[in-house]
Order: C-alpha cells, then sequence, then structure tokens
C-alpha cells in the first residue's frame, strides 16, 4: 500500500509567463497529487505555493522534487521544499475582509492593525493593494475562528483606526458581499455638497436660523420631523423660481459621478433617499441617470412656498421602508443592499441595509454603521469595500 507525506513547495523569483505551467506540468507528469495552490506577484516578484502529496518512497519522491527544482532554475527562480501537516481547510464564515483607506498607508498602520489582529486570534491570509498608484486604499482578508471574538475584535480595529487616521471597515468575507445589487443614497452632504435648504435660506434671508435647526437635526438632537417642519416655514414666500435656480447649480460631491456610473454598468438598481426636497432631488437622479428619487415635495401656492410639507415626510423610519419596500420590487435581498448617508435621519436605512456607510458623518450614525468614510476622498471609495480595484474601476469606465 503506497503511502504520501505533504510537502510545500514555495517558489520565488521573477515574473514571467510559463513558470506556473512549468511546475504544474512536472506535477501532473507524475502523477502527484495536488492538494493546494496559492500564487501572488508584488511588482514583478512572484510567489507561488504548491502543496503536494508526495509518495513516501525514496526514488519517485526524490525524481519530483529534483524535477521541480531544475524547472524553477530554468526561469531564474529558487525552490524552497518543507514538509507540512498537510493544507489546512478554513471555513468561509470564518473569513473577514478589512479594508483600510487613508490619504497613505504607512507601514505604522499596518504594525498596529496587524498587532490587533494577533491579538484576538486572528490570522492573515492575504494583504492586497486596491487603490493605484499610490498606497492608499488596501485589503486585509484573515481568519477568526472564534467567532465570539469578532464583535469585540471589529470594535477594537474601528478604534484603532480612529486613533491611527484611518478609515476601515470589517466585512464578512463571502458571497453577499460581492453580490450587492441595490444602493440608496442621501442626496444633501452625500451625493451632493452642500444642503439644500441651506441654500434657500440664504437666498431668503433666513439662514443663521434655518442652518442651525439643521445641525441640531442632522447630530440627532431635535426630531426630524419637527425641524423640518419648523425650518420649511421660515421659507414662507420663497420664490419657487428661486428653488429651480438653487437644484440647477447643485455640487455634486467628487466621486459621486463615478460611483454612480460604476454601480449602473454593473447593473445595480440606484435611489436617493432623501430627507430634502423634491425640486432637487429630480435634478440629482437625472443628472446621475439613477432609478429613482424619493424626497419631501414643497407645498407651493401661486408660484411662492407656503411654509409647508406636503405628506408623507420622508422621516428616518420612511428612509427604511423606502429601502426595503425598492429592493422587494427588485426582488432583492436586504442583504445585497447598501445604503450611504451623513446625517441622523440615514439611521434607519443604514441599520436596515446589508451595508451601512457613513459619509463623512456625525458621530450617532459612525456609531451605528458597518462602516464610516471619515477622511480626504471621494465618494467613490465605497467601491473599495466592495472589493473592487481602482484598475477594474478605471477599465469598466474607460474601455478604451
Amino acid at each position: 500500500m503506497s503511502t504520501s507525506r505533504p510537502i510545500r513547495v514555495t517558489v520565488s523569483g521573477p515574473d514571467a509567463p510559463g513558470i506556473t505551467a512549468a511546475l504544474t506540468k512536472v506535477v501532473a507528469d507524475a502523477g502527484v497529487p495536488l492538494d493546494d495552490i496559492e500564487q501572488v506577484v508584488l511588482r514583478g516578484k512572484l510567489t507561488l505555493c504548491l502543496h503536494l502529496a508526495l509518495p513516501t518512497s525514496a526514488g519517485p519522491e526524490a525524481q519530483v522534487l529534483k524535477e521541480l527544482l531544475f524547472a524553477a532554475q530554468l526561469h531564474g527562480c529558487t525552490v524552497n521544499f518543507e514538509s507540512t501537516t498537510g493544507p489546512v481547510a478554513v471555513r468561509h464564515e470564518d473569513r473577514y475582509a478589512i479594508t483600510v483607506m487613508a490619504p497613505r498607508i504607512e507601514a505604522g498602520h499596518l504594525r498596529v492593525l496587524s498587532e490587533t489582529l494577533a491579538d484576538y486570534g486572528a490570522n492573515i491570509l492575504a494583504i492586497e493593494r486596491l487603490s493605484e498608484p499610490g498606497l492608499s486604499a488596501l485589503e486585509i482578508r484573515a481568519e477568526l475562528p472564534d467567532h465570539a471574538r469578532f464583535a469585540p475584535l471589529r470594535h477594537r480595529l474601528l478604534e484603532v483606526a480612529i486613533a491611527e487616521g484611518v478609515d476601515l471597515a470589517v466585512q464578512r468575507e463571502g458571497l453577499l458581499r460581492r453580490s450587492k445589487r441595490f444602493v440608496a443614497m442621501d442626496m444633501d452632504s452625500t451625493l451632493i455638497q452642500v444642503e439644500v435648504i441651506d441654500e434657500l435660506a440664504k437666498a431668503h434671508g433666513v439662514v443663521d436660523k434655518v442652518s442651525e435647526l439643521t445641525r441640531e437635526a442632522m447630530a440627532g438632537n431635535l426630531d426630524y420631523e419637527e425641524s423640518l417642519r419648523r425650518r420649511v416655514k421660515l421659507l414662507k414666500g420663497l420664490p419657487v423660481e428661486t428653488v429651480h435656480k438653487v437644484a440647477a447649480d447643485l455640487p455634486f460631491t467628487p466621486g459621486a459621478e463615478a460611483l454612480v456610473r460604476v454601480f449602473r454598468r454593473l447593473g445595480y438598481k440606484t435611489a436617493v433617499i432623501s430627507g430634502g426636497f423634491d425640486i432637487a432631488a429630480r435634478r440629482v437622479k437625472d443628472h446621475l441617470k439613477l432609478d429613482y428619487a424619493h424626497s419631501n415635495k414643497l407645498e407651493i401656492r401661486d408660484g411662492l412656498l407656503t411654509g409647508g410639507v406636503i405628506e408623507p415626510i420622508v422621516t428616518p423610519d420612511r428612509k427604511a421602508e423606502l429601502l426595503a419596500d425598492l429592493a422587494d420590487e427588485n426582488g432583492i435581498a436586504l442583504d445585497q443592499t447598501i445604503a450611504i448617508g451623513d446625517g441622523a435621519n440615514d439611521l434607519g436605512m443604514i441599520e436596515l441595509a446589508g451595508l451601512g456607510i457613513a459619509f463623512h458623518a456625525k458621530s450617532k450614525l459612525r456609531e451605528a454603521a458597518d462602516t464610516a468614510l471619515n477622511h480626504r476622498g471621494g465618494l467613490d471609495r465605497v467601491l473599495y469595500l466592495l472589493g473592487f480595484h481602482a484598475s477594474e474601476v478605471k477599465a469598466l469606465l474607460d474601455p478604451s
């Protein structure tokens, strides 16, 4: 009865076409079982690992190792052979993706993050750069067999991220992470860089009063519906023509247009769900070619705002309901949805979505979201959270 022993073959050297083919040919010709294989190329340097079940008889084993060594050397590579206990199966439910973003990721950031992972028993399986050309976004894939340690690990990683000045997300790795199909986005201070109601208040000479109510509402210190009614009341008598002028000149957030273009190209359903106003939301929907726009409708009489809002008002609860209804209408599970917002009125949909993202948000929303993007960079950084490479996005948007 023939027996075998597990051997790990590690090949490293300058990358070139044909190396993997030459080595696997040796293994195939010898009839040696291949238990596992992984390969990575970093800046032209190849590292290839093969796990083999080699026959224990001296002749065949020595011959296979000799031929592997010869094949590698022909391609300018070195080889290391090591006896192992065989490949260890990692359950997919134990795997997590940690996305790290910063204007520039330094070695010190990775030292602290990797030490934190090790402290909680998490083992790093791979690290991959997502950004180009610089190192501003990367993904760490890790395993954590002890599920009970996930919540405290995630909490600690987010604390470390804040202290280190980086943005960080921790997600379970799997098909649902990579198969999102619907995204709901807030409008004011998310898809656009202003609060529309503040812009209207400037035009009407009541900006200080309205801005203070806006800040209180977005921070969660004032009931949203009450705040909205009080702010809109201050706009009584504003010509609707002014609202249209403001809507025609909205400053979109950097990265918003690229983000939506990628989502559309990939077949996502897209929506703006806003506590702002319909005239502006329709402008955003048309400009970005979104599928849906839901927002508050201002009451107008004789070409002037009456100071009232037409029911139903888009409250935090209503935002969550709209996200759920639109997902259901399109046959999409909530696990496959994304919600992006910046204020307390986004709390409902952020908590309900499969991936809730706080974008330059207030503290209450950051605490509830799956991840927060706080630092410099455009809205299109959301794509890194889905594991997309900058080169892939570039090729998708500009196939030429």
